[in-house]
């Protein structure tokens, strides 16, 4: 005696142990089970259908997350709606079925989202493209020519993974640019043949510097040599480069030939330094004596005596210190410049011609005190006040002006 199966909503176990699903109002046979029970095999195909119902839940749950394309979604639906119909299982097929149909208008919803993005995409595109050619148009003219490789080739490589416009915009952009990028190119190349040209030039004139400066290095000319040496540095500065290590090995060959001779000077000149100074010592100290015995001027024939006799002993003695030469010069002619003053004074207070101009002029003064002292008077009978002042301010500066030549005349007279 078969057993009477549990009751479903959507599916029933015939008397021949076959399972039917329930779709529509209509029975559709999905299978047997064998050996098995009315109640295990009807449980078989529930499961099937459980498992369809977690596949359509998954499935939603992706789509609603966008996890899928537009294209994506609708293909899965529609198949897994197929699958669903024609499945041999028992459940809510049909339930199943209109649940995934409810997702059509979140695919349109998200289609319509892409839509925008894709054309914000493009527009974006179309403006980085824009202004990557409007940078490579101006690389193309630039002479970057070190770093400028690298960033065509960081344009180029962002140029790939940029998306593709409508194909005549950008088929006209690419081609702008990679004429820029063959401009650019073609411009680096010619610009590194010519540097070489230019190089090999340099190279060629840095060597015959080299060459004027072994035939210098072993003169004792020391100024004209270090002057000689310093044009061929101005030259050398000017001579362009060579390449990094071509240079760098001229310059070391060229340094060492000045380091060479310039030990030799600074070595020679340290020795006379050293002579220098004392000769220094000697002219300081006929200095003091000279200006001790000499200064202040008092007996000009005498004083010039004794200078004569210090400028002998000074000359006999050898350079000082370049920083003394100043100061002990200006020693020297202090002396002679106080000689001198003194000469000039004595002449002045002998000369006949002087002291009577003296005498002119403070006998000129003492008239014109006289004349203003009579104005004076007269005012101040008057009563007028302001000629009177007048007269008196003209009497003080007239007897400031007497006293400073009759200091004069008497210096004169003495």
């Amino acid at each position: 005696m078969s057993e009477t199966p549990r009751p479903s909503a959507f599916g029933r176990v015939g008397e021949d142990g076959t399972v039917y699903v329930l779709v529509d109002g209509s029975e559709r046979a999905v299978g047997q089970v064998p050996d098995a029970t009315p109640d295990e095999a009807l449980a078989f195909f529930e499961r099937r259908g459980e498992a369809l119902q977690v596949e359509a839940d998954l499935l939603q749950q992706r789509i609603r997350k966008g996890a899928l394309s537009p294209e994506e979604a609708r293909k899965a639906v529609a198949n897994l709606k197929t699958s669903i119909l024609q499945a041999n299982a028992v459940g809510d097929l049909q339930g199943m079925a209109a649940g995934l149909d409810d997702l059509g208008e979140v695919i349109d919803a998200q289609a319509e989202v892409r839509r925008e993005e894709k054309t914000k995409a493009l527009a974006a595109a179309r403006e980085r493209k824009e202004a990557m050619v409007a940078e490579a148009e101006v690389l193309a003219e630039g002479s970057d020519w070190g770093a400028g490789v690298g960033k065509f080739r960081d344009l180029l490589e962002e140029w790939k993974g940029l998306p593709r416009l409508d194909r005549a915009t950008d088929d006209d952009l690419w081609h702008r640019f990679s004429a820029a990028r063959t401009t650019y190119t073609r411009r680096r190349k010619t610009h590194f043949a010519d540097l070489g040209a230019q190089q090999d030039q340099a190279r060629e004139a840095k060597e015959a510097i080299i060459a004027e400066a072994e035939a210098l290095a072993g003169s004792t000319e020391w100024g004209t040599t270090a002057a000689a040496f310093r044009d061929l540095m101005t030259r050398w500065k000017s001579a362009g480069g060579a390449g990094r290590q071509v240079d760098d090995a001229l310059w070391a060959r060229f340094r060492g030939i000045q380091d060479d001779f310039f030990t030799r000077r600074t070595q020679t000149f340290s020795a006379q330094d050293v002579q220098f100074q004392a000769n220094l010592t000697a002219k300081t100290e006929l200095l003091d004596k000279a200006e001790a015995e000499i200064l202040p001027v008092t007996d000009v024939p005498k004083a010039r005596a004794a200078y004569r006799e210090f400028l002998t002993a000074f000359n006999a003695l050898g350079k000082v210190p370049t920083d003394h030469m100043k100061s002990v010069d200006a020693r020297v002619r202090a002396l002679e410049a106080a000689i001198g003053e003194a000469d000039k004074r004595e002449w002045a207070r002998t000369d006949p011609e002087t002291r009577t101009r003296a005498a002119e002029t403070v006998n000129l003064f003492s008239a014109q005190i006289a004349k203003l002292q009579d104005q004076l008077a007269k005012a101040e009978a008057r009563g007028d006040k302001a000629q009177a002042a007048k007269a008196a301010a003209s009497i003080a500066t007239y007897e400031t002006w007497l006293q400073q030549a009759q200091a004069t005349l008497g210096e004169l007279t003495a």
